[in-house]
């Protein structure tokens, strides 16, 4: 009996390590942002409590973030995020649908195309792909932003995966009650399916919140930038504002940060279903 618990609060503790590990550099990031610009590495040489907990809290970073370019980064951010959710959770539920309820010619073929798909990075795929944006007058335009996040390959898996857990006898009886596909789809996969469309969700959210060479590529004005582009941009050829950089980055990551923690229960809950067939 002393063994499993002997290896159970040592497993306790090198969590608990790891995890502070993980939370230092965040921790002194928040900190440094509620820091004047002067005080930013006072405490770096010869560390101290002082060195993650700040003595003289200034929200001034924050505040020059929301009246200047960031700010309305970081609201383009958002609404391209959530309109590539609700409009590339439409586009792979039904293309996950029709890869695990009907039955054609070709759909392993197909499938197998959906799997290559997210196994190719994006970066290699981006400057030809800005190319045609470009072409077809999608560049600075927040459709050229939204489109190429639609259709993930990966939240089209997921979602087949769970989708192919739904018993082929329920689908079977609402067909013979004279239900259509649309129906089906509708009012029996959909409603049975919250945790893989969390998940994929939050697939499209991350995927699209922590792009950088595709914006860098076709968000080029001041109107359409995101919020990555415009924290970049704040390194300055001679001056660095260390202080705003860090207040942006804490933007940055504090978003998705609620977002994961929020619905991380789902999200596992779907990635844990995606190997039943």
């Amino acid at each position: 009996m002393a063994r499993p618990r002997v290896r159970r609060s040592a497993a306790a503790v090198l969590g608990a390590l790891a995890g502070l590990a993980f939370a230092v550099p965040l921790l002194w990031a928040v900190t440094s942002s509620l820091r004047e610009n002067e005080a930013m590495f006072r405490y770096i040489s010869e560390p101290s409590w002082r060195t993650l907990l700040p003595s003289d809290v200034t929200l001034a970073n924050y505040a020059a973030l929301v009246t200047g370019d960031f700010g309305r980064a970081i609201l383009n951010s958002i609404v391209v995020a959530l309109a590539t959710v609700v409009l590339g959770l439409v586009i792979s539920a039904a293309a996950a649908f029709g890869l695990a309820a009907v039955r054609f010619r070709g759909q392993g073929v197909l499938f197998g195309l959906v799997v290559l798909s997210f196994l190719i990075p994006f970066d290699a795929i981006a400057i030809p792909l800005a190319t045609l944006f470009r072409d077809w007058s999608l560049q600075n335009t927040y459709a050229g932003l939204i489109l190429p996040g639609l259709g993930h390959g990966l939240a089209i898996f997921l979602l087949r995966q769970f989708f192919l857990a739904i018993p082929a006898e329920l689908v079977e009886a609402a067909r013979i009650d004279g239900l259509g596909w649309f129906g089906v789809f509708a009012r029996i996969y959909l409603p049975l399916s919250r945790p893989a469309l969390v998940g994929a969700g939050m697939t499209l959210f991350i995927f699209q919140w922590q792009a950088y060479v595709w914006p860098l590529l076709i968000g080029t004005d001041t109107a359409h930038q995101l919020g990555p582009i415009a924290l970049a941009n704040m390194r300055g050829q001679f001056t660095i504002d260390y202080g705003q950089l860090f207040a942006g980055s804490v933007v940055l990551t504090v978003i998705p940060l609620i977002v994961i923690m929020r619905y991380q229960r789902h999200f596992t809950q779907s990635i844990s279903t995606t190997g039943l067939k």
